[in-house]
């Protein structure tokens, strides 16, 4: 850590336009843009699962599969016509069970990436199903938000991880105070990625992104409209559908976190600062990315 610059760098649309996405080409069938897998969603909060997966495929990744729990896997299908949606069994508060592994494996050798986590009940359960799936996905990349962030208890993971915690579940994780999250929120983002062994997404007025050896970006464009229900589904949802394109876990981070920014800067130009919805900011994406991929790209970034 010694060798580490003590700042974080900025996080701008300049460094992202040199810093670009993985290019499929123009001729890339659904199969090259990449397979996102995406297991979320409770029978109190459904839409969760929704709104993360519809910002996956707002990313251009190809492929979508949704896994949900068995009494809204239906609802979901019906609502996201461009998905394969899965029910897998549940506990009686609304946790996933380690029993719908099962029915994940078959998938588990096309997928380029998992979001787990938005929308989950039951903190026990399904911390011990996310600990239980982890293996089937070992190459994939998988997005852990919410209550999956909860299997970090398990110890460091051993496989590609990035978690998206706002300061209140860092408090839950790690168990620090908000106040002191709050007082250095650089330092707590690099122990908890070194402890965890992940790229560690710490959401805020500043957003801080850090890697395990202590590289860390910072991003202070926000807007209080992001603050809102179902924002947080939608980042995750974002990063993992970046992730099935072929972006490693820093990039795909931090091009999710500008891209969810600057989708709330563009409703607020058009609706006002409060009110938007999270479900409005995936349909802003596409263009921004367009608008990002026009820059010249003289050189890549230095991660």
């Amino acid at each position: 850590m010694a060798a580490v610059a003590t700042r974080a760098r900025a996080l701008t649309s300049a460094v992202l336009a040199q810093w670009p996405l993985p290019d499929v080409g123009d001729s890339a069938d659904k199969e090259s843009r990449g397979h996102v897998l995406v297991v979320a969603g409770s029978h109190e909060m459904p839409g969760a699962a929704l709104l993360a997966a519809v910002a996956a495929l707002r990313t251009g990744a190809g492929k979508l599969t949704i896994a949900a729990p068995r009494r809204v896997a239906e609802g979901l299908a019906l609502a996201i016509p461009e998905a394969r949606v899965l029910g897998l069994a549940e506990s009686r508060a609304g946790g996933f069970l380690q029993a719908g592994c099962k029915a994940l494996r078959p998938v588990a050798p096309s997928v380029a990436s998992v979001v787990l986590g938005p929308g989950m009940l039951d903190e026990r359960r399904s911390a011990a199903f996310v600990r239980a799936v982890l293996p089937c996905f070992r190459n994939s990349l998988t997005v852990l938000d919410a209550l999956a962030m909860s299997a970090a208890h398990g110890g460091p993971f051993d496989q590609p991880v990035v978690m998206t915690p706002h300061a209140g579940e860092m408090a839950h994780l790690s168990g620090l105070s908000k106040e002191t999250i709050n007082a250095d929120p650089l330092r707590v983002a690099r122990e908890a990625a070194a402890r965890w062994n992940a790229c560690v997404v710490l959401k805020g007025p500043t957003t801080y992104l850090a890697l395990p050896d202590g590289t860390a970006w910072r991003f202070d464009g926000g807007t209080a409209g992001l603050a809102t229900s179902g924002s947080g589904d939608t980042l995750a949802g974002l990063i993992g559908g970046l992730a099935a394109r072929g972006a490693p876990p820093l990039q795909a981070a931090a091009w999710g976190v500008l891209l969810h920014a600057h989708a709330g800067h563009a409703l607020r130009k058009r609706q006002g600062p409060l009110g938007y919805l999270a479900r409005e900011l995936s349909g802003e994406v596409p263009a921004l990315m367009a608008q990002l991929a026009r820059r010249d790209q003289p050189r890549t970034v230095r991660r």
